[in-house]
Formats: structure tokens, C-alpha cells, sequence
């Protein structure tokens, strides 16, 4: 089996190559920006038949969508997460018509949600962010394309390999500075009372590569999360305690994130465990140890997908 991996060399991109490199049969090719890459293109700026012909050079079986924008202008937003997706739709419509497409959405596209509640997949999508509504856009592009699909709404990925443009990897990369130099100092970061639905990124790389392989048409949109909201200070509480840090956590109560009008997100996740037998695999206190005994924290490009702490 042929799969294309767009975006292999980001966070959630790199863990979902590293599961499909593991699986018997398949062929793995990747596709993006990267010196590395099988294809070289830009999602978010080539044109609909010039990636028609490399994914015809490449005929692959199936194909995951790892590339995204979290931060930047409303432009770059639109341009990888909106544009991208929809180009690529394109493309495999001319190219690999019966290749299977799973595309990584967010869980941002739901927008505010019913507080103590998980949220299912026909709840309406409201985001609030210009960043989801670029994804949700995306989304649409796929659901809306004819093409053998499936949107994999991802919550918040945490686990090894964090990118520091998130709070999970920002801190880590906090901490380890603090207990080199000042391990009884001060880490301060901002309003923590958000609740939040953490999966670990190797989850979500599992779910992955069974949304590929599976045998059977899928739903359009199928939650990836853990089913449980837990609010982020018990996230960096977790981190600190992983980290054997001393000093102080001070939370600046006064500074949000993205999207403080989205104080909860959990999903249901049940017709992730139906159509795939897929469940997640690890605790958020196994995810927080692996992250934090993991090599270091390693950045990702601009339009390469990100953890979103404001979803």
C-alpha cells in the first residue's frame, strides 16, 4: 500500500510517518516543503495541476493531510488551512480519484461549547477564531469533495516532540531552562482555567494510520481526543511535577489565549472507538513523562499544524 504523508516533517505529521513506517506493506512517500520530501511543493501556494501531476507520479493508495497553519495573518490562515485542502481535493480528483483521503481538522472548528458536556460530531461548528474558521473551511472542502474522505477533528495533541509555539512545549522548554540555572526560581504563565481535551500525539498518529487502512468507507468526521476535559493548570501542574522543578508557578490570571470565549472542549469520541476500534492509549500523565524525558523540543514551520492552547 502506497500512502502520502503531506506535512511529515511537523508535530502531529512526524508521529503518524513514524506509525506508518512500522506497518507491514506499506510504502511510505512524503510531500511538502522539506529537502527530504519525495514531493516538493507548498500546500497553501501550488497550483491544482502541478500537484495533480506529482500525485500522479506518486499514485498512492491514500493519503493524510498533516499540513496547517495555527498562527500567522488571516491570510496565511486561509492560504494552508482553507486553500490547501481544497486544492488538494483537487488534485486527487484528477490524479488518485479512489485514493482514500484523511485530512487532520481541529477540534477550534466547534467553537464554544455546553460546559460539563462532550461535544459529538453533528454538533454545529461555531468557531469564534480566524483560525477556526480556516480550518472548519478546510473541513468543508473535503467533507464536500466526493472523494473517498474522512476529518479526523483532533483536540489537543500533547506528548514527545511539542512544538514550543504551544503550551505544553513552551514550558517544557521553560522548565528545562529553570532547572539548569535557577531551580528554585519563578515560571510564570498566563490564565489557566480553561478545560481542555488532551490526546497523545502517538494516539492520534494511531488513529491515523487506522482512518488509512481501513477496509470500509467512513463517516465524514470522526472526534481524536481522550474523551475527558481537564482544565489546563492541571496540564502544567502535571508538567512541573514531571520535570522535578522546585520553584514557582505563577499564573498571570489576566492574560488569555486565542480564545478565551471557549472556556471548555471535550469530545465524545465514541464513533472513533465504532467505525475504527480505535481508543486512546495513554494517560495525560503519560504523555506529560514523555514529553518531558523526550530529546528536547523541536520547533515546526509556520504552516506546519501546531498544538492550539486556545483551540
Amino acid at each position: 500500500m502506497r500512502i502520502l504523508v503531506l506535512g511529515a516533517n511537523g508535530y502531529l505529521g512526524g508521529h503518524i510517518a513514524g506509525r506508518l513506517r512500522a506497518l507491514p506493506g506499506v510504502r511510505l512517500l512524503t510531500g511538502g516543503r522539506h529537502p527530504d520530501d519525495d514531493l516538493r511543493f507548498d500546500l497553501a501556494t501550488v497550483q491544482p495541476g502541478a500537484l495533480a501531476g506529482l500525485v500522479e507520479l506518486a499514485s498512492p493508495d491514500a493519503v493524510v493531510n498533516c499540513v496547517g497553519a495555527v498562527g500567522g495573518s488571516a491570510l496565511t490562515l486561509v492560504e494552508a488551512n482553507s486553500r490547501g485542502p481544497a486544492v488538494l481535493c483537487e488534485a486527487l480528483h484528477s490524479a488518485a480519484p479512489t485514493a482514500r483521503l484523511v485530512h487532520l481538522g481541529s477540534v477550534a472548528e466547534y467553537g464554544p461549547t455546553i460546559l460539563g458536556e462532550q461535544t459529538a460530531e453533528d454538533a454545529p461548528a461555531r468557531p469564534v477564531s480566524a483560525y477556526g474558521a480556516s480550518k472548519l473551511a478546510g473541513t468543508l472542502a473535503v467533507t464536500g469533495s466526493g472523494l473517498d474522505s474522512v476529518v479526523l477533528r483532533v483536540t489537543d495533541p500533547v506528548g514527545p516532540g511539542a512544538p514550543s509555539a504551544g503550551l505544553p512545549g513552551r514550558l517544557t522548554a521553560e522548565l528545562r531552562a529553570a532547572t539548569r540555572h535557577d531551580p528554585a526560581g519563578t515560571v510564570q504563565v498566563g490564565d489557566l482555567s480553561a478545560h481542555r481535551d488532551f490526546v497523545d500525539v502517538r494516539d492520534v498518529a494511531t488513529a491515523a494510520a487506522m482512518a488509512l487502512t481501513a477496509p470500509r468507507p467512513l463517516p465524514p468526521l470522526l472526534n481524536i481526543g481522550s474523551g475527558h476535559a481537564v482544565p489546563l493548570r492541571d496540564l502544567v501542574h502535571g508538567l512541573v511535577r514531571a520535570s522535578g522543578f522546585r520553584g514557582k508557578v505563577i499564573e498571570n490570571l489576566g492574560a488569555v489565549g486565542r480564545s478565551p470565549e471557549v472556556p471548555w472542549q471535550c469530545a465524545r469520541i465514541t464513533a472513533a472507538r465504532r467505525e475504527l476500534g480505535w481508543a486512546p492509549g495513554h494517560t495525560l500523565h503519560a504523555s506529560l513523562a514523555a514529553l518531558w524525558s523526550a530529546d528536547g523540543v523541536h520547533g515546526v514551520e509556520d504552516r506546519e499544524l501546531r498544538w492550539d492552547p486556545a483551540g
